[in-house]
């Protein structure tokens, strides 16, 4: 039987943070320093219901979206940006992260734009939607054909 090494700079991990973590946290030269803090004495307006709705279907979609590119290469969805007008790229994990936490907090994260994401492994919300209703659509047919 072998006896276990002890390796006191191996810790255990406690949790795992689903988002991400602000890498100028802590750092004097953060350049949102001067912004108000919008987590503190913040008055958030909740989501309505139907926004909370929707989001909760955006959670469901992208799920089916997920199950059904990630096999094919595709690695998330890129959303045009309605502030900076620049096209975002998001990881699937990243983009669910990002719908949780607006469930959660009522407002959306502050977000960058990916670093040198390859455009041909993301596809937008109208793609991903128009493949899942093909894919939907060809097994159903079959269905449908044996009912007649």
């Amino acid at each position: 039987m072998r006896a276990s090494t002890h390796r006191p700079w191996m810790g255990t991990v406690d949790t795992v943070q689903e988002e991400p973590i602000d890498p100028f946290n802590g750092d004097p030269a953060d350049p949102a320093a001067g912004l108000d803090d919008l987590s503190e004495d913040a008055e958030n307006d909740p989501l309505t219901e139907a926004e909370r709705q929707d989001v909760l279907e955006d959670l469901s979609d992208l799920e089916i979206y997920q199950a059904l590119l990630s096999p094919t290469g595709i690695r998330g969805l890129v959303i045009e940006c309605e502030d900076c007008h620049e096209p975002h790229y998001f990881d699937w994990d990243l983009l669910r992260g990002n719908l949780r936490h607006l469930l959660s907090s009522g407002r959306p994260r502050v977000h960058e734009p990916a670093y040198d994401p390859d455009p041909d492994h993301y596809v937008t919300w109208e793609y991903a939607r128009g493949y899942a209703d093909g894919v939907h659509d060809t097994l159903t047919e079959g269905t449908d054909d044996e009912q007649s």
